[in-house]
């Protein structure tokens, strides 16, 4: 088949150069003036191979999304979507951001990035606790024990990225959240002095050993706001994490 349209080519060549008229070429094989002229273009440029068929993909992408950055979206969304957080593009995005991965891909990017490695599933079924035991603390009058936890990043559409500092009280209940657009110590802080003005203040606080209640990655050693503040606080409450007892 690629022999015959290659003789058409050559042929329709050699009758326009002996002086047929292109109207009469074109009407006889079925083609248009624009694949002839196209083809006796090409022959005009001394190409051995000149009635080959060449490829129509062009010799540079620069838009073509790098591989290493295709490699870093698949990491990403798979570590995200393994530690049970969201793993949409945005999300992915800002994980990309904080890495400081560059070139940034844009949201429609990242999506067909996805697509194209079939890493659209969602999660199914229902939630399973990981069975960690955890000391059980006195919670028979309000104020007794509170349990609190840093849930996040959780995302808004606009986009907005956010936390929330969720706290509990074991005995009654009640809650107190305080949202917040970082994890710091000071936001962190702000967050449980905010729901215990409202709550009450606590004789013990559970927490889990998250590097954020404590200090920072940076200053692993040292406490922060919220640390330093219960280490003054000693004489009057109990200070315990989820692996501690009293």
């Amino acid at each position: 088949m690629e022999d015959e349209i290659k003789q058409h080519r050559i042929l329709a060549v050699q009758r326009f150069k002996s002086g047929e008229s292109p109207e009469s070429i074109c009407t006889s094989l079925g083609k248009s003036k624009a694949w002839l002229y196209k083809w006796v273009g090409r022959h005009l440029e001394s190409d051995n191979a000149w009635n080959e068929t060449r490829s129509r993909r062009p010799i540079s992408t620069p838009a073509h999304t790098p591989s290493e950055i295709v490699e870093i979206v698949k990491m990403v969304r798979l570590n995200l979507y393994n530690q049970d957080l969201f793993c949409g593009a945005q999300a992915i995005l800002w994980e990309m951001e904080d890495l400081g991965a560059k070139p940034l891909p844009s949201i429609r990017t990242i999506n067909r990035i996805l697509a194209r490695n079939e890493l659209t599933h969602r999660r199914t079924g229902k939630y399973e606790a990981k069975g960690t035991l955890y000391p059980a603390l006195p919670s028979l009058l309000p104020n007794q024990t509170h349990q609190a936890d840093f849930v996040g990043p959780c995302y808004l559409k606009g986009p907005i990225r956010f936390y929330s500092l969720n706290i509990v009280d074991t005995a009654t209940v009640r809650c107190g959240l305080h949202p917040s657009l970082s994890k710091s110590g000071q936001t962190i802080f702000d967050g449980f002095w905010g729901a215990w003005k409202r709550m009450g203040i606590p004789e013990r606080i559970q927490i889990d050993n998250a590097m954020s209640f404590f200090g920072s990655p940076t200053h692993p050693r040292g406490m922060g706001p919220l640390a330093y503040t219960m280490a003054l606080s000693l004489g009057s409450y109990q200070w315990l994490s989820h692996g501690e007892t009293e």
